[in-house]
Order: structure tokens, then sequence, then C-alpha cells
């Protein structure tokens, strides 16, 4: 999920939880619910760092418990002399504690996958029930943050006393909606997948099929079908006429000895544990073959390929993980 959600959802879940703890438990948990997203930073160190460290470590379990540790730690010290002043540690680190597993479950409903089970495993779990940036989502936290604030101002204005810790309703009942909005998101997940799975496609039998999210409408999902031969593209809406035959088809590259050779190179094994839908595709160069690997689902922040150069012998002359910024295609 994009940052701004998890700052939002960090600070409103102080809000609806620890509401009296004061300013270090605001600071904590926000850094706490946002900082796991520092490994978007690997990007910025090529393609075989991202595809490494975006969203396995961090988003791990046990980094749960260090980067709250981590976030909580420099209020430790503060006011260490004044017992009056002084901040209570255990509280700060309970209250980062619980920020930062609400980061990790948010990206698990997601479509990129998060390594939560890291170091015993590094399978990549998602449930593909939201987008990277769910506009809906995104509202309900701001009115949440924002309502209040007006609410303030028109009692204020009147005269009265607002009861209670500023906010906590709302943030509670943002909080509230929002994990009925997700449950009803993999309700209709499943649905989709339902239906994707209940049809034929070009007479062949199914593989795999996975419908992932779009923003704007949680009744509008994208499908993607993986056959014997080919991968299938289908956008469509839950409730509404399904046709299979409006799939975007894209053929699977037919089995070669350069295709063969690429698949065994450790850049391949790395590109296809990392990959969701892999498509290979071969292309003739003046020096042999270029295989290239792609995937589908896109992730949202950088899109990475795996180019493999084969010789007409089938050795290989070179193999690396790049961005690709071409078209859009699986």
């Amino acid at each position: 999920m994009d940052p701004l959600s998890h700052a939002l959802g960090s600070y409103l879940l102080k809000r609806a939880a620890f509401p009296r703890l004061g300013r270090p438990a605001t600071v904590a948990m926000v850094l706490a619910g946002t900082i796991a997203d520092v490994d978007l930073l690997s990007a910025h160190f090529g393609p075989s760092a991202y595809v490494t460290w975006s969203r396995t470590f961090c988003h791990s379990v046990l980094a749960v418990l260090v980067i709250s540790f981590c976030a909580a730690v420099p209020f430790f010290f503060l006011h260490k002399g004044d017992s009056e002043k002084r901040i209570a540690p255990r509280s700060v680190f309970v209250a980062a504690l619980a920020a930062s597993p609400l980061h990790v479950l948010f990206d698990l409903c997601q479509a990129q996958g998060v390594m939560m089970l890291w170091p015993f495993t590094n399978r990549r779990f998602a449930l593909d029930w939201v987008a990277h940036l769910d506009l809906w989502i995104i509202g309900v936290l701001l009115a949440a943050l924002l309502l209040p604030k007006l609410a303030s101002l028109v009692t204020e204005e009147i005269g009265g006393k607002s009861k209670g810790p500023r906010g906590r309703a709302g943030a509670c009942m943002a909080l509230a909606v929002i994990v009925v909005y997700i449950s009803a998101r993999g309700a209709l997940h499943a649905s989709a997948v339902a239906t994707l799975e209940s049809r034929a496609y070009h007479g062949e039998s199914l593989r795999h099929a996975a419908a992932f999210p779009e923003s704007a409408s949680p009744f509008t999902w994208n499908g993607v079908v993986e056959t014997e031969r080919a991968l299938l593209e289908v956008p469509f809406s839950v409730g509404s006429s399904f046709d299979p035959d409006a799939a975007r088809t894209f053929y699977k590259a037919d089995t070669s000895p350069a295709l063969d050779a690429a698949l065994t190179t450790r850049t391949a094994r790395r590109f296809l544990a990392y990959a969701r839908f892999p498509r290979a595709s071969v292309e003739k160069t003046t020096e042999g073959s270029r295989v290239r690997l792609q995937t589908y689902p896109f992730d949202p922040d950088f899109r990475v390929q795996a180019l493999i150069e084969v010789s007409p012998t089938a050795q290989i002359l070179s193999e690396t993980l790049s961005y690709d910024f071409g078209a859009r295609q699986p």
C-alpha cells in the first residue's frame, strides 16, 4: 500500500487505541507503521537489489519486532532524570508494536506479495484484495482525519465542550469501515476467482487463475489466466456478464534449446521466484537469441524483467535483470 495510507492508518490507530499517550507514541507509531517501505530505496541500487529487498525482509514478522523496537528506542531516554515527565518506554513500544504489523497486514491484502515468514521461507504471500493505491481507503482515512477537526471547530464556535479524546470516535469508526471494506473485497475476490475458474479458454485446460483489484471500483477486477499454451488477461466486473473470448491472449514461447538454456541460469531462477505469472519470449539476434522474461501483475513501483543472451549453440552469453519501461504486456 502507498506510504500515505500507511502513515494515516498508523495515526488513526494511535487515536483509536492509545489516545492519551501523547506525542512520543504518535511519532513512534507513524514511524513503525511506515518505515518498512524503506526497502523501496533498494530500487536505486538496481533491479537485482530491488528483487532481493523489496517487500521481503522488512515486511516479515521478525522485522515487526525489530522495527517496533527501533521506532520506540529513542524515547526510552527522554526526560530520563525527571520522573514526572519521563515517558513510559513500555507504553511507547506497545504502541509501536501495534502499528508495525498493521503495515504488513495492509500489504498482505495486495497483489505484490510479502515475505511474511522470512527467514524460515522465501515464499511471498498475497491476497489480491485491494489495489496498491486504493482511493476508497484513502478517502476514509482522510475523512477520519479532517472531519473531527471540523467538528471541533463547530463545537467551539457554539460554546460546547467535546467529550473524550478528540477524534477517537472517528478513528474507531474509520478503522471499522476499512475492516468491513477489505473483508467485502475479499468476498468479491473469491467470487471473481470462481468466475475465472468456471470457464474454458480456447478449449484448453486451466492451470492457474487470479483476479487482481482495480482501485476505482471494488466490483472491477483484472483476471489473469494461465493455460498450457498461453496467458490470458480479461478485465471484468463481478455480477456482470463474463465473456472469456474477450480476453487478450499472449502465447507462450515454444520450447527451444535457447529457452531451455536460459531457464537454467541463476538470473532466471531468481526472476521466476519473484514472478507470479511469468512469460518468456525469444527474439533472434545477430549473436543468437535473446530470452526475455516478464511477469504479471506488474509491480506498481518498478517493473523488472530478465534478459538472457544465448548463442546459437545454447551457450549463455550474458544474463541480467533490468527495468522494463516498454509497452504494457504480460
